[in-house]
């Protein structure tokens, strides 16, 4: 779509960054809830800054298109947001989304959330925004005030945040179509530029309702947990994993993990280098 929202999948490490991108999307989005499965943690605030910006730089380097992260509540107070923008930008990331949750913080779907005041994480806004050393790192402030104190609050935050200056909000936690139309018609279509995290609706509803960025946050996460626990039932089951790996691998529709991965390339650079012919001259 011209001029549409950007539609942005999930997804939780380099391989799956090259899918989206061989799939002919504009942008990705790097999953917290995910990056923390990656490691064996649940979305609990477990994982560090440390091990996440390890996984972006191998994300950034893996894909041309713009990359969206998840900065979670920064790792820490004002301080610690403003060494998370400066090893974000390092990564290579597009923009990132910080979060107002209480440290520990918990994914947005989950219950039990609580967040800081109001003023506490506007400033942490500004110290991102002064932290920033590429003006087009788009800084988006996300709010999970929905759950635990309703629209009031949240909406209240969403446009404190926008004056902060953060570039976009995000409200976390819609989970119904009534709670996105409350969402597109008191913040999205009154000139405040909105990420919307769901399926909910299409990208194309999405851009009519006034988004401008829609993530899937768990859709690759999702896919492949449902498939890679379809293939080992099926083995445990029987022995053989064929039925599955025929559903998951239909021939001719998509390439394959080595086509994403590059191998046709470095047999290209074998060719072009000689590589085989200079292994025979060694031995």
């Amino acid at each position: 779509m011209e001029q549409g929202v950007v539609l942005a999948p999930g997804v939780y490490n380099a391989l799956f960054a090259k899918a989206v991108e061989h799939t002919g999307f504009d942008a990705v989005y790097i999953t917290g809830f995910g990056t923390a499965a990656r490691y064996g943690y649940p979305d609990v605030g477990l994982i560090t800054q440390t091990e996440m910006v390890q996984n972006l730089k191998h994300i950034c380097r893996a894909t041309t298109i713009p990359v969206i992260a998840d900065a979670d509540t920064g790792y820490g107070n004002i301080i610690n947001v403003r060494r998370t923008v400066r090893e974000y930008e390092r990564a290579g990331v597009a923009g990132f989304h910080l979060e107002d949750q209480v440290f520990p913080k918990k994914c947005g779907f989950m219950e039990g959330k609580a967040v800081i005041p109001l003023e506490e994480h506007a400033q942490k806004i500004r110290a991102a925004l002064d932290a920033r050393r590429d003006p087009e790192t788009v800084i988006i402030a996300r709010t999970d005030a929905l759950a635990p104190n309703g629209w009031e609050d949240a909406l209240a935050r969403a446009r404190a945040y926008r004056e902060a200056g953060a570039d976009a909000v995000f409200v976390d936690g819609i989970r119904t179509l009534e709670e996105l139309e409350i969402y597109s018609r008191e913040l999205a279509q009154k000139g405040i530029p909105c990420l919307y995290n769901g399926g909910l609706v299409t990208a194309e509803v999405a851009q009519h309702m006034g988004f401008k960025i829609q993530i899937l946050a768990g859709l690759a996460l999702g896919a492949v947990f449902k498939s890679a626990t379809a293939a080992m039932q099926e083995l445990n089951a029987s022995g053989s994993a064929r039925q599955t790996m025929a559903q998951f691998n239909p021939p001719g529709e998509v390439k394959s993990v080595n086509d994403i991965l590059g191998v046709p390339e470095v047999y290209e650079l074998e060719q072009r280098y000689d590589l085989a012919g200079e292994e025979e001259k060694i031995q």
